[in-house]
């Protein structure tokens, strides 16, 4: 079997070879350059992990991975230009660098260029493998339209924040999981074990990003810790505090979001304060574990042996145990 560290260069290496067309060079210009600036490539690792985990030729997995990640990169690209995001990664977004029509258009070109990777598929497995590809893609795109939906709604309740962030983020942890399993020889009943591993997995990794941008540590972060609190995005976490405040503790919370010149660190201190008041943290980090533990209770159903479930098993642990 092959370890974390091989398949992390195996990808790295297959994106930085990997040419999408030269004209116009403003249409494949910015695919170019918004696969250039990295990122965890999570998921196309995972999609090599269970090609790997049971027994398949990783080396054939490698253009179903880049079609998930290059698919990634569009939602991101697309979802920049719905948020007016000035960055990504800490460089320039697309639609910043060049203009929202290009970004728009280079991103309808990296939904085609990810189809094209998975047609790669041997033809004895394309058509499983595109199914849940196809369907992963609509639960994104649905999953982003409810996101927007939120923006405008004044209550929101938890169930349906996890049923969004199950539809935006995790279904692609699922899908590219499951993708693996098939390519790698799996059972179609083995890659849904590992499809609601995943798909639980990236629900538990989505509620531990909306922890750590308020408590994690700025200098690991990468990212403004507080972000979401300046901006009032409804994360579990301040979807939680609506619901349990009360009183003069609501009053405030409500103050913070409606007011509309504020001092940043001000709002992330004093939301923050009430957060800790009615144990926001605790609550999210238990619903978080409830999450990963449902994700390894997939996993143990999966009938293999447990050496070729190490890898695999190691990664998801590690994705719960970060500062970043």
């Amino acid at each position: 079997m092959q370890q974390i560290q091989q398949l992390q260069n195996s990808i790295n290496q297959y994106i930085a070879n990997k040419r999408y067309g030269a004209s116009p060079a403003e249409l494949y210009d910015p695919i170019g350059y918004i696969m250039s600036l990295g990122g965890k490539r999570l998921r196309p690792c995972l999609l090599l992990m269970a090609c790997d985990m049971f027994g398949g030729d990783v080396e054939q997995a490698l253009a179903p991975a880049l079609a998930i990640e290059v698919f990634h990169n569009f939602t991101l690209m697309h979802d920049d230009i719905m948020d007016k995001a000035p960055l990504r990664r800490g460089k320039p977004t697309v639609h910043e660098k060049w203009n929202a029509n290009v970004a728009i258009l280079s991103g309808d070109v990296m939904m085609v260029e990810s189809n094209k990777l998975i047609m790669q598929v041997n033809d004895s497995i394309l058509r499983p493998v595109l199914d849940v590809f196809n369907n992963t893609a609509v639960g994104v795109c649905e999953g982003q339209q409810i996101d927007m939906n939120f923006e405008t709604r004044a209550i929101v309740g938890i169930d349906e924040y996890i049923n969004m962030i199950r539809l935006k983020t995790a279904v692609l942890v699922g899908g590219a999981l499951k993708m693996g399993a098939l390519i790698g020889g799996a059972t179609d009943s083995e890659g849904t074990l590992l499809y609601n591993f995943g798909e639980q997995l990236g629900i538990a990794f989505q509620l531990q990003d909306d922890i750590l941008d308020v408590y994690g540590d700025p200098e690991k972060f990468g990212k403004q810790v507080g972000g979401d609190i300046i901006s009032n995005k409804k994360t579990y976490l301040l979807i939680k505090a609506l619901e349990l405040a009360q009183g003069e503790t609501l009053t405030q919370l409500n103050q913070w979001l409606a007011a509309d010149d504020f001092d940043p660190a001000k709002k992330v201190e004093a939301v923050k304060s009430i957060y800790n008041q009615l144990g926001i943290r605790e609550r999210a980090e238990a619903e978080m574990s409830q999450y990963a533990e449902k994700a390894l209770q997939n996993f143990e159903k999966i009938n293999l042996p447990d050496n070729r479930k190490t890898v695999l098993k190691e990664f998801a642990d590690a994705l719960l145990v970060r500062e970043y």
